[in-house]
């Protein structure tokens, strides 16, 4: 699953953690997919690194705090796949164009390889349609979750390949997921 909009709400580039916001829902959907057997990957764009914004070491004590946060509530996130890189970032070794930065599948494909996971057996969760890209650029399900971005993102569903579910939130998500996750008639 996506990270900005989708586990935690979206506060730009996230440079502190008094800006790191729980949605209410976010510890019992994780909660939920890990009593599901569900392997819980987090894949995230974090071009703030790139642009000079965020050091690469507060990410590492971000997803500290969120997997601290998790525990404390009975859930876990497996894992924690980064894209530091930007075409125009300012950190000279990471403004290259690469294949790990969504829309481009090379995190989930380095997730699968890392975790002997099937894809085809998989789902990508995120509130943008570059989530959503590369997900289906990787082979999972996937579904766009209305909060951060998507709904917004809802609006303009024309611009990229229809998701496979839309539900309002990752609790909804995560309960789609958990029926089955069928395309709903």
């Amino acid at each position: 699953m996506d990270r900005d909009g989708t586990l935690i709400e979206e506060s730009g580039y996230l440079n502190e953690l008094s800006r790191l916001i729980f949605y209410p829902f976010t510890v019992d959907a994780v909660r939920q997919l890990n009593r599901g057997g569900f392997v819980v990957i987090v894949i995230t764009n974090q071009a703030g690194i790139a642009r000079g914004i965020v050091p690469e070491s507060f990410l590492e004590t971000a997803h500290g705090h969120i997997q601290a946060r998790m525990t404390a509530g009975g859930a876990h996130i497996d894992a924690f796949y980064h894209c530091p890189h930007h075409p125009d970032g300012i950190v000279p070794a990471l403004r290259v164009k690469c294949d790990c930065r969504k829309p481009q599948p090379g995190l989930l494909l380095r997730a699968a390889a890392d975790l002997d996971l099937d894809l085809t057996r998989s789902f990508m969760i995120g509130d943008r349609f570059h989530d959503l890209a590369a997900g289906r650029a990787a082979g999972t399900g996937t579904v766009l979750v209305r909060t951060g971005y998507g709904a917004g993102e809802e609006l303009t569903e024309h611009r990229a390949p229809r998701p496979d579910a839309i539900a309002d939130n990752l609790a909804g998500a995560a309960a789609w997921i958990l029926r089955g996750g069928l395309v709903p008639a």
